[in-house]
Parts: structure tokens; sequence; C-alpha cells
């Protein structure tokens, strides 16, 4: 029985091609686009979970509370993870690390090969904490001397080619200093948060910066593992006021978060756990749903547009016994193999699309099959075909075989009704994506396009490098640069600052003192050291006051706020006046009007520029545009001769701007491809009913043609019930689609507003797009001779 279930089933897919095909494409469509998205969720959710100790495993955070706000950071006092393992007993072990990109690039050397590579100052303890196997070394003895290194063996392979017999070599550090080598340790997983090349002991850090020892400072992370059985909660409670109780002033608390969920969950509003990518993940798995829904509606209306085709077959087939049950299940395997098929088509299309997948979202997901993957796939498509085929299964199968076999079959208006309810709700969520997509855009474009208070444009960063402690032979070589930059063929203007750029990279700090401040109230400015001439150079624009300028400074100590910082401190007749900051007396010369340095999400900060060109060591140069190319070549060749054997590096600043919304830029890219594909399927599902519908008023139409209607009138006639169909869609959809971009929107604090023209836009998409869907079947009808649909009368 079963067997001939599937040979109906195959006779009939091969009869009408036209339909298997329209199905094939919806289903295998709609079926990619689940897949990927499922592939893309489970990277996302797998984030940092290879970890042994994973449930143990957990990120200490601070929370400062400052005047209006609970500053949520994962920066700690450099001394707090050895004190929690050494005075909590819930702690099996701790570990603090520090990424040696904050303090530039590091280069390092075997003979006459330079490698550029980043790693992490850690304690002794970094792989008993974390999952990266040491494939050479002993885990006891690596990081407990300062001048020992543990390489990656992407890194060992880079400088050694072999990873064999390295371990005990020195190697170079920025051309000053050799290091032993300790061991080899796997490269990080593409599923670990953290990407680096190397470690080396936090105690160089301490030696290179005393001052990290306070525990007023905060700058490394402190990760820890508990004991088994350990009370996440009771913990908590414990360390909440730890640092507080080493230094009384502190206003600092902390807290426990399992560290695998700091990838998705890294977003805090006032101390407040509020999201993060976690939102992107919902909101993309919500996606998979509905255009699977969409896929699954589109199936339902093409078999039931065929039923007119069938109904002798099930007149007769019920005329000789066959039950209801029977139809159902020879319909349900019907839609089951076309579902099969589809899977086969989507899992192609999968195996296509996913390296453009992949450079659209910065994966490297691999569809290798793992058991999760197969068990996934197998289930979505038999709930895909079930859930498919169920309505037209029990549609068909419902018929009176007396009625069939007379032609007196009459179809009922509530099963009209449930054909029109769902193209309805297919072009609501058409509807809400087309909307999405232009709310999505447009903030986006407002994003990339707006006045962020300064000029980004061909402004270029050159990092400098040198040394292990540095400091020195950086400074001196970033003043020598910089003289020789100024004079270049082809730069505007140039200066430098203490941060690679001042987006998004800078210091902060609530070590201020101001008269009239409320000794108990924290704020916390964004902070920045420049020389001479970086506000012209970034055209920040001052609201009062003067620039920093050599020809009337009597002394370095001088600083310039921005109009957020003078409204905190509630400041009148700011210019002149002194603030303490870091215990040093300083100027306040001018008033920069407020320029974003973070995202768009944050408010603008209260923010202070100091005035410290010996301590600066990044050049920013503004480059005449046109010469970029040329202009990088000679300051490449003017580098080489200051800092010979370290690679020349730079970025634009807009590069730095751009990469802080790649997420934003992600999510509209993905958002534009998944709507058209939704669009595409819902189109494929309108053309279904409008063939139903010409199918079923074919009589009609020929009368109608008889007695003088003409082809404009029947198309004109069979369109207006769809539009009417599109137009009930639009008004359930845009409601939702404004609740639902404005719950987006309120991420931003600078934001677009969502006006009437982007549902005008999207209004007019939609009817168009049934326009042209329905031409065909309406035209088609319109022009067929009356002749063949009355001959039966």
């Amino acid at each position: 029985m079963i067997k001939n279930y599937f040979k109906i089933a195959w006779r009939n897919l091969l009869k009408d091609r036209q339909f298997t095909a329209l199905n094939v494409i919806g289903l295998s469509t709609g079926l990619a686009c689940t897949f990927m998205i499922y592939l893309w969720v489970s990277d996302e959710k797998g984030i940092d979970k290879f970890h042994a100790k994973d449930d143990r495993l957990f990120q200490v955070l601070a929370f400062h509370k400052e005047a209006d706000n609970i500053r949520t950071i994962v920066e700690t006092p450099a001394p707090l993870a050895e004190a929690i393992a050494k005075e909590l007993p819930e702690v099996e072990s701790a570990v603090a690390t520090y990424s040696t990109q904050y303090r530039g690039n590091t280069t390092l050397s075997i003979g006459d090969k330079n490698i550029k590579a980043s790693g992490l100052y850690s304690t002794k303890d970094f792989f008993r904490v974390f999952s990266y196997p040491l494939i050479q070394g002993d885990q006891n003895k690596v990081l407990t001397n300062k001048n020992g290194i543990v390489l990656s063996r992407g890194l060992a392979m880079k400088l050694f080619n072999t990873t064999n017999n390295i371990t005990g070599k020195t190697i170079e550090w920025q051309h000053e200093k050799e290091f032993v080598i300790e061991g080899i340790f796997e490269n990080p997983p593409a599923n670990s948060s953290v990407q680096f090349d190397f470690l080396v002991s936090m105690e160089l850090l301490l030696e290179m910066s005393p001052y990290l020892k306070e525990w007023g400072n905060s700058d490394p992370a402190t990760y820890v593992v508990l004991k088994p059985g350990t009370d996440k909660n009771q913990f908590n409670k414990k360390i909440a006021g730890f640092i507080k109780s080493k230094i009384d002033w502190s206003n600092t608390t902390l807290m426990a978060r399992q560290y695998s969920d700091g990838y998705l969950y890294a977003k805090y509003e006032k101390g407040v756990q509020a999201g993060g990518r976690i939102v992107y993940v919902r909101m993309f798995s919500v996606i998979a749903i509905f255009i699977l829904i969409i896929a699954c509606i589109n199936f339902m209306n093409l078999s039931t547009a065929k039923a007119a085709r069938r109904l002798k077959e099930i007149g007769i087939k019920k005329c000789v016994g066959a039950s209801r049950r029977a139809l159902v299940l020879q319909y349900l395997g019907e839609s089951a193999l076309m579902a099969f098929f589809s899977m086969l088509f989507a899992l192609l299309l999968v195996a296509i699309l996913l390296p453009s997948f992949n450079q659209i979202t910065g994966k490297k997901i691999a569809f290798d099959f793992t058991l999760s993957q197969y068990l996934f796939i197998l289930g979505i498509t038999l709930i895909t075909g079930i859930a498919a085929g169920s309505y037209p299964a029990l549609y068909l199968s419902g018929f009176k075989p007396i009625a069939i076999l007379k032609g007196k079959l009459k179809t009922s208006g509530g099963e009209l009704w449930i054909r029109k309810g769902l193209v309805t709700f297919q072009f609501v969520l058409s509807a809400l994506f087309i909307t999405a997509v232009l709310v999505v855009y447009k903030q986006v474009n407002f994003i990339q396009t707006q006045n962020m208070g300064y000029n980004k444009d061909n402004v270029v960063s050159i990092e400098m490098e040198g040394g292990v402690t540095g400091i020195e032979k950086i400074i001196k070589n970033t003043q020598t640069f910089l003289s020789s930059v100024k004079t270049t063929q082809g730069v505007l203007n140039a200066s430098s600052m203490d941060h690679g750029s001042i987006v998004a990279d800078f210091g902060s700090t609530s070590d201020l003192e101001w008269e009239g401040k409320d000794p108990k109230t924290v704020f916390n400015f964004g902070n920045i050291g420049v020389n001479y001439g970086l506000l012209e150079t970034m055209d920040i624009k001052m609201v009062e006051g003067r620039t920093f300028s050599r020809e009337v400074s009597s002394d370095s100590n001088e600083i310039i706020l921005n109009e957020a910082a003078i409204q905190a401190m509630k400041f009148k007749d700011p210019v002149g006046k002194t603030i303490r900051m870091w215990g040093v007396d300083r100027k306040i010369v001018g008033i920069a009007k407020n320029f974003h340095f973070e995202s768009v999400h944050e408010h603008i900060k209260p923010f202070a520029i100091r005035l410290e060109p010996l301590l600066t060591n990044s050049i920013i140069a503004k480059i005449k545009a046109g010469s970029e190319m040329a202009t990088l070549g000679r300051l490449q060749n003017l580098y080489k001769k200051i800092n010979p054997g370290f690679s020349f590096n730079y970025r634009f600043m807009d590069q730095d701007y751009q990469a802080i919304y790649v997420g934003e830029k992600r999510v509209a890219t993905l958002s534009k491809y998944f709507a058209g594909l939704a669009i595409v399927i819902s189109c494929l599902g309108l053309f279904g009913l409008a063939a139903f519908t010409a199918q079923r008023r074919q009589k009609e139409i020929g009368i109608r043609k008889v007695i003088g209607a003409s082809a404009t009138d029947i198309a004109a006639m069979l369109s207006k019930d769809f539009l009417k169909l599109v137009v009930l869609a639009i008004l359930i959809a845009f409601p939702l689609s404004r609740w639902a971009m404005n719950e987006w929107l309120n991420d931003f604090a600078y934001r677009v507003n969502i006006g009437a023209g982007i549902f005008l836009i999207a209004g007019v998409s939609i009817i168009l797009i049934t326009l042209l869907t329905i031409s065909f079947q309406s035209i088609k009808a319109a022009i067929a001779n009356p002749v063949k649909s009355l001959r039966t009368e």
C-alpha cells in the first residue's frame, strides 16, 4: 500500500511539472534559509562553549556607580585574581589576562623573519582555567617566568615552519628583548571569542606598569573557576564588596557572570543585563520560522489550486472503498516526498551559498553534517512536509464522491476564507520584512552620514612600535616621525595622540576633582592625551576658548573639555578655571563642541582632551584626497628609515568608525536577502491562488465574455480580489512593523524617525509586486476562448 502511495505521488509530480517546480522552488528556498540561519544561530550559541569547565567558568564584572548611572566593565584590578583565589574557598583557580594590543602592536622575530602578532599577558593558571590544549610544555611551569613565552601552533609554524623541538629556543620581542619558548598550544578554535597568538607572564606587564598593582586601577580581565557545587548567587553576594574591603573609598561592586554568556549577553544598562547579540539571534530565529511558514503556506495554496484537476481521481477512489484516512496518508506522503526533494535542493543551495553567507556574517561556518545537524535537517523536513501537506490532505480527502462525479461540487465559503487568510498572512509577513529592511537601511545610512563632530575622511592613523618597555623609544620615534610627516608631500596636517583612534579607542577615568563637586558623586570621563594640532587635524570645533597652542601655552598641564563634561560639572564660565586630574592641576583652556567618540548607541558622555605631547605614540595625518596611495608609500619609506625592523601599519579613521557598526551593517544585508526570499516565496503562493481562482471561475469568465466583458474588465475583476487581500495585509502589518522597529531603534541613542514615507514606499512596493505576480494568470484567463469553458454546459 505504502509503495503504491509513493508510486502515485511520483507520477503526480511528473505529470504536473509546473506545479512540482513551483513547490520545490518555494520549499527548497524556505528550507535553505532555515538551514543557514540554524547554522549561524548554532555558531553564535556555541561561542566559548568548548571549555571543559564551561559550567564553572566565570568572568568577574565590575559595576561602577556614577552620578546617574551604573557603568559595567570587564576590566578589574590586577591583584584581584590572586586575592580571590587565596581568600575565597569557593574558587578552584583564577587567572588575570590583558591583551598586548592595548599597548600597541607586537613584533616577534627569528633572524630576519619578523612576524606581527597579538597575545595576552596572563597569570600562571591560564591553562588550568581555559581549555586551550598545550601540545608542548608543562601547564604547571609555563607563565611563571617573566622572560618566558608560549606560542600558538600557527605562530610557531610562521616563525620556525615546524612545531617540533622548539621549546627552549629564544625569540626576539620588539628587536630588543629575548624570550625563551616554554610551550606550544593549539590555535584558539573559530568559536573562541578571544583570538591570540602567544602568551607571556603578567609579571612582565606589572614590571612595565607598576601602577597596575594598585587596587584603584582597572585594566586586566579576571576569570575564575568555581569548585563543583558552588552556588553562583551566594558567591556573587560574597564578592560584591570585595574591592571595597581593599580600598574603603571604592564604589565598585563585583559580579561573576558565566564566561560563555559574555558573547551573547554583553550589554548592561544601569547594572542590569539588557541584551546584546542575543537580540539578533532571537530575531533571525523568528525570521527563519516565518520564512518556513511562508513556504508551507505557499505549498498549501499551490496544492489546493491543483485540487480541481484531481477531483475525479478522488471521487473514484472513494467509490471503490478508499477511506478518508487512506487518502490523507496518501496526500501527506506526496507532501513528504515533495519536502524530501526540496531538502536535497536546499542542501545544494546551502553548499553553494555558504561561502557568501560566511563572508556577509564574518563567520567560518562549515556544513560538516554532525549528528545534531542531521537530526535538525530531517526533523525540519518532516515537520515541513506534514505542516505543508496537512491542509491540502484534509481538503482533498473531504470531498463527497457523488458531488464530485456529478460535477456539482461547490467550494464552501469557509474554505475560500482559509485560503485568503493564508495569503493575507503571507503578505503581512512580507510587508513586515519590507518595512523592516527600509528602517534598518535608513538607520544605517543615518549612522554613516551624520555629522560626528569631527572629520574622519582621509585621516590615517599610524601606530608606532618599539621596545619591550617601549615607552622611551616609541615616544622618541613618534616625535621624530611626526616632524617628518608634517613636511611629506600629500599630508595636509598631522599630529599625534596616545591612542590609535579617537573612535572607541580611548581611556576613561573618574579621578577628577573640581570646585563645587559633590565628593560622594562619581563621574566617568573619557579622555585622551594629544599633541599640538590634533583638534585641527580632526577638525573638532570649539564653542568657547581655544585649542592647544605652542605660542600661548605656559606649560603642558592644559585640558580641553567637551560640552557634555561642562554640563555634568555644572560649570559656569569654565575657561580659565582649574580642575585636578590624577593628582595634577590642569587649566581649562577651551570647550570643544560635542563629538561622537562612541557609537550612536550611546549618548555623548563627558570627555577630556589632555595636552601631553611627550606621551603620544600614534600619528594622525590628514591626507590630500586623491593622493592617498602615493602619500602612504612616502610615509612607509619614511617609517622604515626611522623605525627599521618594524612593519608599517596604518588604518583610516573612517574604517575604525565603520568597524563599530559592522553588526548593524550585517543585519541590514541579511535582512535584505531574507526579505527578498520571503517575498519571492509569497509571490509563488499568490501565483497559486490566482491559478486556483481562475480555474474556479472559468465558466463565470466565459459567460461574462460572451455577454460583452472585455479582457481588461476580466483582468481587473480577478485582480481586485487579490488587491483587497494585500491592502488588508498592509493595514495589519504596518502597525506591527512600526512597533517592532521602534523597539529595535530604541537601542540607539541617536536614531531616525519612522515617517509615513517608509510605509508609503513599502505599500506601493507590495501592491506592484502583487500586480506583477497575478497579472499572468489574470491576463491568461481574460484572453481565453470562452467556447472552451462553456462547452460542458
